[in-house]
């Protein structure tokens, strides 16, 4: 009986462990969490890099500054042009504090017959939530950010203009900064 509680408990610590990270630079999955590209012209794409609650604004742009050299490099172009370039904030305020669980001791439970032996009432205020009687005593603000950008990759030298990067300093200058997801 044992084992069958055990193997739940470790998935759910595992997933637990996962979603209190940071969003390391990869590509986006099924999550929307990391950078995605689109190819629009042959020298010109949109990246977006997109990072969890955990992953703050500087470290969102400067994996999509890293995403845009890597693919100039990828792409076989020398520096690339940022032609737009926005980092968007969601903001929404999230409960904290609440101790009700159905897995609470004072949670009723269905009969053998399928009629239900009572539900969560005033009585559990006594150290668990209710949602009848009372809300989470506090609220918190969580905010995730996205960065996107059109860039224009060019080959040759680099023109003197602040707004174009070379490919191969912004993959060396930014290496160090760059989290990558743990095997």
């Amino acid at each position: 009986m044992t084992k069958t509680y055990l193997i739940p408990a470790m998935a759910a610590l595992a997933l637990l462990g996962a979603c209190a990270t940071a969003t390391p630079y990869q590509p986006a999955t099924n999550s929307d969490r990391g950078y995605s590209d689109q190819q629009i012209e042959n020298n010109r794409w949109m990246i977006t890099f997109s990072g969890n609650s955990l992953t703050d604004r500087q470290t969102v742009e400067t994996y999509l500054l890293y995403r845009a050299a890597e693919l100039t490099s990828q792409q076989g172009f020398d520096h690339f042009r940022m032609v737009r370039r926005a980092t968007d904030a969601d903001s929404r305020f999230v409960p904290v504090g609440s101790t009700y669980s159905h897995f609470s001791p004072y949670y009723r439970y269905y009969g053998a017959h399928g009629r239900l032996l009572g539900y969560p009432s005033y009585w559990d205020r006594y150290g668990y939530y209710d949602p009848f009687w009372d809300g989470p005593s506090e609220y918190r603000e969580v905010t995730r950010f996205e960065a996107s950008a059109e860039i224009l990759m060019g080959k040759g030298e680099k023109p003197d203009d602040p707004a174009y990067f070379s490919a191969e300093e912004v993959l060396m200058n930014l290496a160090g900064q760059i989290q990558l997801p743990k095997p």
